[in-house]
């Protein structure tokens, strides 16, 4: 999929903000190519929001969306002087109001574990980076005994 450009961008992030919050957006929208955890984060010094071009190229429209409308709701909150951040309660509450997520879904190329354990007693798995010591480490569930079932190395 083709990179938006930065008037595109600006034009998506508009009509979302007008849609969703009833609100103008009139500050600056671009892609960073730096981020690498986040789908997006708006910096409140210089009212502007930055998005992750991996999410709009590999993820879904719709979750590219659910990321503008979580940064449009740091902006608007910010803007109003309200409590903008995450802990904040007016933030939640505009997030659930406009069915935003709170949090981003890992992209399929962050998702890179080599290591799959399961649960003996009730079947739970766990993906991981490194490999854990079985005597030492049990299921988080039922205290249960973990096994190695996969290793992708």
């Amino acid at each position: 999929m083709k990179l938006l450009t930065e008037r595109e961008l600006k034009e998506l992030v508009s009509s979302i903000s007008v849609e969703w919050f009833n609100k103008p957006f009139n500050d600056r929208v671009f892609f960073n190519n730096r981020l690498r955890t986040t789908g997006g984060r708006y910096m409140p010094v210089k009212r502007h929001i930055e998005l992750n071009p991996k999410y709009y190229i590999e993820g879904d429209r719709e979750t590219f969306i659910g990321i503008i409308k979580h940064e449009l709701c740091h902006y608007h909150l910010h803007i109003e002087g309200r409590g903008y951040k995450h802990r904040d309660r007016e933030f939640r509450e505009l997030l659930q109001k406009t069915n935003s997520p709170r949090f981003c879904t890992p992209l399929p190329s962050q998702q890179n574990y080599r290591y799959l354990y399961k649960c003996r007693e009730c079947g739970a798995s766990y993906n991981r980076k490194r490999r854990i010591d079985t005597k030492r480490f049990c299921c988080g569930r039922c205290r249960g005994q973990l096994e190695l079932v996969e290793d992708k190395g």
